[in-house]
């Protein structure tokens, strides 16, 4: 397995100026991180997922860009699928695209426009729809929501075909992650909760005719700096994950991350995305000191 591991910002995320998304989006391609995660939240702090992706593959040369993930239920299916392909091609194949429903929250159902009991559906009808458009010359569907005779997207992603990543791990997500996923990287796990919830995925898989490849599975790791504690916030999101588990598994130090990370990988994963619970002042010592604790765990 190709282990490989990216970086990622929260949806409380501060880096949402030119300054610290620059110091960011530089050290990480200094350092080497395989890819950049920008999380979606209309109402929080963090940059839009489309424009900070566009920001920083513009920056550079090899970092690959991703969402962790961007709300699919109340975007227009072709518009989106135009502007990620011509991203992916502008970036010469460098992304990294993954979709969720969104949160239960009503400000963000009202937001995207769609009530919380449709997003499920909206989401199985809209994904196949981007990835026929990504591959297909000319698109007919109709369905209960989108109806389109011969449309066609140009260009076409460079990558064929443009792999789409989910999360998740309630019973429909990982429903969902069977029916539509080329990928799945859920959060907020443990590696023994991963292990069996990916039986479930491949059973999925088996009945809707399809497969992921073993290289396409892997995990989010929240980490700590050593000695900072876990917030209540944040022993409240482990209690209600894994309420069995030690919320210290959940969140790892940056000490303990190569043995957590070993853990996943013992368990058939191998792509990672770390996110800091609490992001730094400086960027560039951040990611200096936590590049020389990860990358060696790459192959």
């Amino acid at each position: 397995m190709k282990i490989r591991i990216g970086y990622g910002l929260g949806t409380r995320s501060r880096t949402n100026d030119g300054e610290r998304f620059d110091a960011l989006v530089d050290g990480l391609e200094a350092q080497g991180f395989d890819s950049l995660w920008l999380s979606e939240r209309i109402t929080g702090e963090c940059p839009d997922p489309l424009v900070g992706m566009a920001y920083a593959i513009a920056r550079t040369k090899k970092l690959k860009v991703g969402m962790s993930v961007m709300v699919l239920p109340g975007r227009n299916p072709v518009v989106l699928a135009k502007s990620l392909a011509s991203l992916d091609r502008l970036s010469d194949g460098r992304l990294l695209p993954a979709f969720g429903l969104g949160v239960a929250d009503s400000a963000e159902h009202q937001a995207f426009g769609v009530g919380r009991k449709d997003r499920g559906g909206w989401f199985n009808e809209a994904l196949p729809l981007m990835k026929r458009l990504w591959s297909e010359d000319a698109v007919s569907h109709e369905g209960k929501r989108f109806t389109f005779d011969e449309v066609t997207i140009r260009p076409k992603p460079v990558q064929t075909p443009l792999e789409v990543w989910l999360g998740g791990m309630a019973p429909l997500e990982l429903k969902r992650v069977g029916r539509h996923a080329d990928g799945w990287l859920p959060s907020f796990c443990t590696p023994a909760m991963v292990a069996a919830a990916r039986t479930v995925i491949e059973e999925h898989t088996k009945t809707f005719e399809r497969e992921i490849e073993d290289e396409h599975y892997g995990a989010l790791i929240p980490y700590r700096r050593d000695g900072q504690e876990i917030t209540d916030r944040y022993a409240a999101i482990a209690a209600l994950r894994a309420p069995e588990a030690d919320p210290a598994e959940i969140f790892p130090t940056l000490e303990q991350l190569p043995a957590t990370v070993g853990r996943f990988v013992d368990e058939g994963f191998s792509k990672f995305v770390i996110i800091p619970v609490d992001e730094p002042d400086d960027w560039s010592t951040e990611l200096a000191e936590v590049a020389a604790v990860v990358k060696p765990l790459e192959n």
